[in-house]
C-alpha cells in the first residue's frame, strides 16, 4: 500500500510541475505585450511596471526567470498582486475560508441527497421511485447553477422580504468562528444550489454502480445464505458501489476549493472563485496564475485523498 501511494505522490507531484510550466509559458513566455506591465495591470505607473520587472526577474532568461518563480511556488509564494499591494497567497488564503466552507456544506449536502436517492432506485429498478428518481436526476444535471440559484433568491428571499420574513440574506459571508449560525444561514442556499445539481449526477452515478454490483456472484451467495435484503444491500453491496463516488467526490472537492465562480457570484460569497473574476475584469495576472495553481494543488490533493480512499474501500488496492 506504501509503494502504491508513493506512486501516486510523485505522479501529483510531475502533475504539479507540469501545470506550473504550463502555467509560465502561457503568463511570461507568450502573453502579448510587454511581460512587466501585464503583470501589474491596467493604468499602471513606470515604477509599479519597474518594481514588477525586478520581482519577477524578467529582465533575465527564460530559465532564470522560472527558476525564481518555481522557487516561490515551492516556499508557498504565489507572487505579488501590485494591484491590492498584497502577496498573491495572502489574499487567496483569506478568501479561502468562504470557498472551502461552500464546498465542504455542499458536499454534505449533496451526498446525503444522492447517495440514498442512487440506493432506492437502484433496489427497485424500473420502479415509480427509480423512475422519480430520474427525473430528479435529469431536471437536476439541465437546470444551470445559476438559474437554480436565482430561482431561490426569489422565492427564498425576496419574496419572504415582501412578507416580511427575513430568513435568509441574499449575499455575503459571514465567518464560522465570528457566528456560526449566521455563517450557516448565509450559507444555507449556496449549498443547495450546488447540492441539487451534484445530487443529481451522484445519484445516478450509486445506482447505476449498485446495479452492478447487485448482480455479483458473492451478493446472491450472501442472499443464499438468508441475510436481509437491508443487509446485503448496505453491508455488502454498498461499499462496493461508492468506489466511484469516492473518485468522483475528490474531483468535485478539489475543483470547488479552486473557486465555484457561478454560484459565489450569484450570491456575492467573496471567495476564490469570486476572486479570479475579479482579476480578470482588471487584469491582474498574478492573481490569475496564483488562482489556477491553487486549484490545481487542490485537485492533486483531492485525488491523493482518494486513492488513499480507495485503499480502504478495496483490498485489491492494499495488495499492488
Amino acid at each position: 500500500m506504501l509503494r502504491f501511494l508513493a506512486r501516486r505522490l510523485v505522479a501529483g507531484v510531475l502533475v504539479l510541475f507540469v501545470i506550473s510550466v504550463a502555467v509560465f509559458v502561457l503568463f511570461f513566455v507568450v502573453a502579448p505585450g510587454e511581460p512587466a506591465a501585464n503583470f501589474v495591470g491596467r493604468g499602471a505607473t513606470p515604477e509599479q511596471i519597474e518594481m514588477a520587472r525586478v520581482r519577477y526577474g524578467l529582465d533575465k532568461p527564460a530559465y532564470v526567470q522560472y527558476l525564481k518563480y518555481a522557487g516561490g511556488l515551492l516556499h508557498g509564494d504565489l507572487g505579488f498582486s501590485f494591484r491590492n499591494a498584497e502577496p498573491v497567497t495572502k489574499t487567496l488564503l483569506s478568501r479561502l475560508p468562504a470557498t472551502a466552507s461552500l464546498a465542504a456544506g455542499a458536499a454534505v449536502l449533496w451526498l446525503a441527497i444522492g447517495i440514498p436517492v442512487g440506493i432506492l432506485a437502484a433496489t427497485r429498478p424500473r420502479s415509480l421511485r427509480d423512475r422519480a428518481a430520474t427525473v430528479f436526476s435529469l431536471g437536476g444535471l439541465s437546470t444551470p447553477t445559476f438559474v437554480i440559484g436565482l430561482v431561490l433568491l426569489y422565492v427564498l428571499f425576496y419574496r419572504l422580504i415582501l412578507m416580511g420574513w427575513h430568513l435568509f440574506p441574499g449575499n455575503g459571508y459571514v465567518p464560522l468562528t465570528s457566528d456560526p449560525f449566521g455563517w450557516a444561514q448565509h450559507l444555507l442556499l449556496p449549498w443547495v444550489t450546488l447540492a441539487v445539481t451534484y445530487a443529481a449526477s451522484y445519484s445516478r452515478l450509486v445506482r447505476g454502480s449498485l446495479l452492478e454490483v447487485l448482480g455479483e456472484d458473492y451478493i446472491r451467495t450472501a442472499r443464499a445464505k438468508g441475510l436481509s435484503e437491508r443487509r446485503v444491500v448496505l453491508r455488502h453491496g454498498l461499499r462496493s458501489a461508492l468506489t466511484p463516488v469516492v473518485t468522483l467526490l475528490g474531483i468535485d472537492l478539489g475543483s470547488l476549493l479552486g473557486g465555484a465562480i457561478v454560484t459565489e457570484a450569484v450570491f456575492g460569497l467573496q471567495g476564490i472563485g469570486q476572486t479570479a473574476v475579479q482579476a480578470v475584469t482588471t487584469g491582474d495576472l498574478p492573481i490569475i496564475f496564483g488562482t489556477v495553481m491553487f486549484a490545481a494543488f487542490f485537485v492533486v490533493v483531492g485525488n491523493l485523498v482518494v486513492d488513499v480512499a480507495y485503499a480502504t474501500l478495496d483490498v485489491r488496492v492494499r495488495a499492488r
